[in-house]
């Protein structure tokens, strides 16, 4: 009996450890993934007709909002409310970076939205280019956006966009800090960059 207790009691500690091994390399795994810059590698064409690459998201802090410019309110919206958020905290326009990719770059070329953009903000970059290599990059963000016709009966026909709405905040390594939702509060959403700003 005693031998069976002792050899219970070794498996008892044996599956102790094992469970405190597994629970450490889970937190170590997601410890490394937290450190992982957000999105994959591409290449691209910014509203300014520069060349663009994901090593611009990891300069400084910098602000993602995935749009398309026939949005007929969240994106308009978005853009001017970031504008001036951008503003408040960063006056100078030296600490964040902050990029509007299209989800709908068929119609959204470069010169289209640095037009449109012209119009909203001074501190917003858009990005597009080759349309079948922006939305691989949209995919490689996880980003949902669905072209749904105007017209049911006319598929071929004009469209919309469905698209995910929140603004995303990555730290000046790429990292992905935190989002800001679609018609947050201000005081929060102006909190938020600041806490971005101080790491």
């Amino acid at each position: 009996m005693k031998t069976f207790r002792r050899v219970l009691w070794a498996a008892v500690v044996i599956i102790c450890a094992m469970i405190a091994w597994l629970v450490y390399e889970i937190g170590r795994t997601n410890e490394k993934m937290m450190n992982v810059p957000f999105g994959p590698k591409f290449a691209l064409t910014d509203s300014n007709g520069a060349e663009i690459t994901e090593a611009a998201f990891r300069e400084k802090p910098t602000l993602l909002f995935f749009g398309f410019t026939h949005c007929p309110e969240v994106c308009p919206t978005t853009l001017y409310e970031l504008n001036g958020l951008l503003h408040e905290v960063d006056p100078d326009g030296d600490k964040f970076d902050a990029y509007w990719i299209t989800v709908d770059p068929e119609r959204d070329t470069p010169e289209i939205m640095h037009r449109y953009l012209s119009n909203v903000t001074d501190r917003i970059v858009g990005v597009s280019g080759d349309p079948e290599k922006v939305l691989k990059m949209v995919d490689g963000f996880g980003i949902y956006y669905e072209k749904v016709p105007l017209d049911p009966n006319d598929p071929d026909g004009d469209y919309t966009m469905n698209h995910n709405a929140a603004v995303f905040m990555l730290d000046d390594g790429g990292v992905l800090d935190g989002t800001i939702a679609y018609d947050e509060d201000p005081e929060v959403a102006r909190k938020k960059l600041e806490n971005l700003l101080k790491g």
